[in-house]
């Protein structure tokens, strides 16, 4: 199917978006920080989503008296100076950030639960699942993203049914590097049944079950070097090289994120999204990263942080312009169906359904530290069975 090249979002789509008015005004630097007044709310964003979400603050304070403060900050900072700030008592109300921060942010104790109400059941259950930490709430979802592969419809006109028919159909090219790349290669193991972390009563990922060592994991290593040696997967290819291999008709099928779908367009490649093709016939569940939006636990005026998040950034007007801002899956249902009235977000929707959050528990750096150069050796010929048990043996070590 063809897309404009701005095509990430359809015409019915724009047109259905929001009924904020936008008030133009000037963001405040990202050097400006203050203190909660009672009457002001201090709200630190990714400076390049301060305009859609000034009508959100316009219309917040208008209709509660309350100013809401944009403070567009760089990403590369936001967290370090937020968990530095916040015990200060010189940071803000409300942080923009992922879901991946949740461990680090609880553990330092720098942000408050959140009460979603009855509203937490209009969220995707991933974005749900991913705002939640040790059973609870405790950021307000605004996007989803997750990988998926990409086809080249002009080469190959119809989705695979499974990992091999994929490559019969044509050539496959996914980021791996020297060091590996666990994060695209996960929806291959999740089929395998091996996911990194079992999880606990609550949901929530479980640290004392890691299930690497399980019969999965080994399978999977199996499979990895089985790969290897056909070619199908290869340390050589990072993520410049997978992308010129599609972008110039070499590679039929490419797995890779929301933000190469622009690339692909732009180099007029007739783009599809399909589900990852299992090579087991279970579910390939890639990882989703979820973005959003924390209350300071510092703050002196949580209810209208709260009142905020959840009754205004949590409507679909304000999940829409958030979307048009990036382009990511926006977290609210409703929303989400909305923008996916254009195909290629439909897609990644498709996918997203089946993925699962990435662990935001702080056990997962020790995993993260090992699991790329295993499954790099395993591709490159390494023993499966000996490395990954010497894989798994050192995050259990890392983890005690």
């Amino acid at each position: 199917m063809k897309v404009t090249k701005r095509g990430i979002v359809a015409a019915g789509a724009i047109a259905l978006v929001s009924t904020l008015s936008l008030a133009g005004c000037s963001p405040a630097t990202s050097g400006d920080s203050a203190e909660s007044d009672g009457g002001t709310l201090t709200v630190w964003v990714d400076a390049e989503r301060v305009d859609a979400l000034q009508g959100a603050a316009d219309a917040y304070q208008e209709k509660t008296g309350v100013t809401v403060k944009l403070v567009g900050k760089s990403v590369d900072d936001m967290k370090d100076d937020f968990i530095q700030q916040v015990p200060t008592g010189k940071g803000p109300d409300v942080v923009m950030g992922a879901h991946d921060w949740l461990g680090e942010l609880s553990t330092n104790g720098v942000v408050a639960p959140l009460e979603l109400g009855d509203s937490a059941s209009d969220y995707l259950p991933v974005a749900l699942q991913a705002a939640t930490y040790d059973g609870t709430v405790y950021m307000l979802p605004y996007a989803v993203e997750n990988i998926a592969v990409l086809r080249n419809a002009d080469l190959v006109p119809t989705a695979p049914t499974s990992f091999d028919d994929m490559i019969s159909k044509g050539a496959f090219v996914v980021e791996q590097g020297a060091e590996g790349n666990p994060y695209h290669l996960y929806p291959f193991q999740t089929a395998s049944g091996a996911p990194v972390f079992g999880t606990d009563d609550s949901g929530g990922y479980d640290a004392t079950d890691l299930q690497l060592g399980g019969d999965g994991g080994y399978a999977f290593a199996d499979w990895l070097s089985a790969q290897g040696a056909a070619g199908t997967l290869n340390t050589d290819i990072d993520g410049e090289i997978a992308k010129q291999q599609f972008l110039d008709g070499t590679a039929a099928f490419w797995l890779t994120g929301p933000w190469n779908v622009g690339p692909a367009i732009d180099a007029g490649i007739n783009v599809a999204i399909d589900p990852i093709p299992s090579p087991t016939g279970e579910t390939a569940s890639p990882f989703a990263g979820v973005k959003g939006f924390f209350v300071s636990s510092e703050s002196k005026n949580k209810v209208a942080a709260n009142d905020f998040l959840v009754n205004f950034i949590g409507t679909e007007d304000v999940q829409l312009e958030l979307f048009e801002a990036g382009n990511l899956l926006p977290a609210l249902t409703a929303a989400a169906d909305t923008a996916a009235a254009d195909p290629i977000i439909a897609g990644f929707q498709a996918v997203g359904a089946e993925a699962v959050p990435m662990p935001a528990i702080p056990a997962m750096g020790a995993v993260w530290q090992f699991w790329g150069v295993a499954e790099a050796a395993i591709i490159n010929g390494a023993d499966p069975a000996t490395t990954w048990q010497k894989l798994v043996d050192d995050v259990t070590a890392a983890i005690k």
